[in-house]
């Protein structure tokens, strides 16, 4: 009897090492204003001049290459501070008072990877969620746990992780993750 007892107590002991969480996970807060980045395509308009009012895309270096100025670091930037900036490279010797207006044209995209259909890279729409992601993706796998994601975030120039629910706004650039359910 005394080597049943042993014997159940060592079988304890792995599964309880099982359910310590090793994986550090930080708190991902939803941004506030939307910044631009490597991918992001931006409408610019520049009213009375419709050969300078088109589509931009924001390369890797976070630059747009905008006509009698040339390159604009937009990194970083939201719209109106984007605008801001293509207004006073114009108004630096080419335009009297320009009036000028950026709007995100197409997202950066986002990626999903896991327990779904078609793990992969896709355009993201503004306000969608986890639960959208994963319907974007073709839906879960057969095996997919349905009620937790993973979602990895940039922040300042640091990979965050969280663990998070299926309303959790998801923003570009995000990775998120479905895990396999293990039961």
């Amino acid at each position: 009897m005394r080597w049943l007892q042993l014997l159940f107590v060592l079988l304890l002991v792995p599964l309880a090492a099982c359910s310590l969480n090793r994986v550090s996970t930080y708190n991902i807060t939803p941004h506030g204003s939307y910044t631009l980045d490597g991918g992001d395509v931006l409408r610019v308009t520049v009213y009375g001049e419709d050969t300078l009012s088109k589509t931009y895309k924001v390369d890797d270096d976070g630059l747009i290459s905008f006509p009698l100025i040339g390159p604009v670091k937009v990194r970083g930037l939201t719209t109106v501070q984007a605008a801001a900036a293509i207004a006073a490279g114009l108004a630096n010797g080419f335009m009297r008072d320009p009036n000028v207006a950026a709007e995100i044209d197409t997202y950066r995209p986002f990626f999903i990877q896991g327990a779904v259909k078609n793990a992969g890279q896709f355009p993201l729409v503004s306000g969608m969620t986890v639960r959208a992601a994963v319907s974007t993706a073709g839906g879960y796998s057969d095996t997919a746990n349905r009620n937790r994601a993973t979602i990895y975030r940039k922040l300042d120039d640091v990979m965050q992780k969280a663990s998070v629910d299926l309303d959790y706004p998801i923003y570009p650039g995000d990775t998120v993750v479905i895990p396999e359910r293990w039961f």
